[in-house]
């Protein structure tokens, strides 16, 4: 039952500088209950240390398709970003969020990333949490061959994050 990704043509695994994938299976929570902190862009930092600098969309802190949002990571100063899918998981179907980010320059530090989620119920009763991203660029090459890579590790910490707060209640 496992899905999968929707990727755009040009952020093609396997076709970019770097790409990673984080996957984890969680008891005792739903789909229903991890989304609003997923969504809820800021909830974020809650739970989420290697995030910062956080700009909502005007329309409010719920990420939906087409928003605009800026945030920091992994070191790069806030890289605008625009939601291209934002779908809520039901009891049968998969939630989908995914958003482009980009960071605009020359061609030592222009960055162009989507990051992808899906969350989901599974079958036997524990919900899935999948995220993937991929990169272009140089410094997305570089960061590719950071060891330990800090994109794998950070992801990590994402999704363990998000599936505490989740089974906390907000807690």
């Amino acid at each position: 039952m496992s899905s999968t990704i929707i990727w755009p043509q040009q952020y093609l695994p396997g076709t970019t500088d770097n790409y990673v994938s984080n996957e984890i299976f969680v008891a005792g929570i739903t789909a229903e209950q991890v989304w609003p902190y997923l969504v809820n862009i800021t909830k974020w930092e809650s739970y989420y240390n290697n995030v910062s600098q956080i700009t909502p969309p005007s329309s409010g802190p719920i990420l939906r398709k087409d928003d605009k949002f800026s945030f920091s990571t992994f070191g790069f100063p806030p890289l605008q970003s625009q939601v291209w899918e934002s779908v809520a998981p039901t009891a049968s179907s998969p939630g989908r969020l995914a958003w482009r980010a980009w960071q605009d320059g020359d061609e030592e530090t222009a960055l162009d990333v989507y990051h992808a989620w899906i969350v989901e119920n599974t079958e036997w009763g524990v919900v899935r949490i999948l995220t993937q991203e991929v990169q272009v660029g140089k410094p997305a090459a570089e960061l590719a061959t950071a060891r330990p890579n800090p994109m794998l590790n950070g992801h990590q910490d994402w999704l363990d994050g998000l599936a505490k707060i989740a089974k906390a209640g907000g807690n």
